[in-house]
């Protein structure tokens, strides 16, 4: 089997460490653990899994720590974590296989995002780009970096599922800690794009900052300045934010807007259940609501392939369904939805039942 380096960088991560590493133990993988300037625990704990503990002086460059530790891995194919990514499944014979399949593509680990949405605590699933070979790719970008061809620096790549799942607990820290990894986020990103002006990524980047601590009007700023400019919709980015683009135009009262935006080019994003539940809020927040029209993008939704049990994907369109019939006036077709929003734990839907109910 082709032999595999894990590698992780980190900085004061002594609560995710030991979370982090403690899975990889029973998996036939190198460890090489890169620290960024720690002043707590977490090179002592990550020395209990792995003799490759190596310092990286810290020079505000995400890929250059990266690279850094790709360096130091001794295999040439790599999986990148995050502390705060734990690994919950993996099938280690057929990601080796996958491998084999793919040598230069770009493995995507499945990766759950546990964040609290209307007081629900929720998933949203998500595939990143983590397993490559060090011949061929690299990272680029100061922050929030990407897997990049080694020679070209291209974002383009051929990408392929792996059967690896993680769970994510960087949303999870609260407000004002997503608001302090806001501004030491946008602080380097501002220095980046002052360099790279005509980089549409950085601005979805600084939006996705501003998104994080609810701030939409920052956050339609800064999308709409990264459509502005040349975009390729196959990206994965790009169709992540569109989804955001819509929902920080709901939350400012730009769904004409939205609307107008996204019609002309909906196709190159249709396939993705939170793109159909972002569409269908769009026309039930236009001046003159369209019902039937948001209906119609909550079923696509429940339709899709990545709806889950577990997240935003399954409950919310059922809970926006209930909602488009009580305003037609479908009472026991409302509370049929209601009931499935709310067995999937939303608490808006318990609550809205409870009021119709005694209404």
């Amino acid at each position: 089997m082709t032999p595999i380096s894990v590698c992780i960088i980190g900085k004061n991560e002594e609560k995710n460490i030991e979370n982090c590493l403690a899975p990889l133990a029973d998996c036939p993988f190198e460890i090489v653990y890169v620290d960024t300037g720690s002043t707590d625990r977490t090179k002592e704990i990550a020395a209990k899994y792995t003799d490759k503990v190596y310092d990286f002086t810290w020079i505000n460059d995400f890929s250059a720590a990266r690279n850094f530790a790709l360096e130091k891995a001794s295999n040439e194919y790599v999986l990148f974590l995050d502390c705060d990514e734990y690994l919950t499944q993996i099938d280690v014979e057929a990601v080796y296989q996958a491998l084999e399949v793919h040598p230069r593509g770009v493995g995507m680990l499945l990766r759950n995002n546990y964040y609290e949405s209307n007081g629900t605590p929720t998933n949203y699933p998500d595939r990143v780009e983590r397993l490559f070979s060090r011949k061929y790719f690299h990272y680029t970008g100061i922050i929030h970096e990407q897997v990049a061809d080694l020679k070209t620096d291209s974002t383009l790549y051929a990408g392929y599922e792996i059967p690896l799942v993680v769970d994510h607990a960087g949303y999870s820290g609260g407000i004002d800690a997503m608001r302090k990894k806001a501004e030491r986020n946008n602080a380097l990103l501002f220095k980046e794009i002052k360099k790279k002006p005509d980089d549409p990524y950085l601005y979805f980047q600084v939006g996705q900052s501003y998104n994080g601590i609810h701030d939409y009007e920052n956050s339609y700023i800064y999308y709409k300045k990264s459509f502005a400019l040349p975009l390729n919709p196959a990206e994965p980015w790009v169709q992540i934010m569109a989804t955001a683009y819509i929902n920080a135009m709901n939350h400012t009262n730009r769904s004409e807007e939205a609307l107008e935006f996204f019609e002309p080019i909906y196709q190159h994003f249709a396939g993705d259940a939170n793109f159909y539940c972002s569409m269908g809020n769009i026309y039930l927040n236009l001046d003159s609501p369209q019902p039937l029209k948001a209906m119609a993008e909550y079923l696509q939704a429940l339709q899709c392939p990545d709806a889950r049990e577990e997240g935003a994907n399954s409950f919310l369109p059922y809970y926006n369904i209930g909602l488009v019939n009580e305003m037609l006036g479908n009472k026991a077709s409302a509370l049929t939805f209601y009931q499935k929003a709310a067995d999937l734990g939303f608490v808006p839907a318990t609550e809205r039942l409870k009021e119709l109910e005694q209404g």
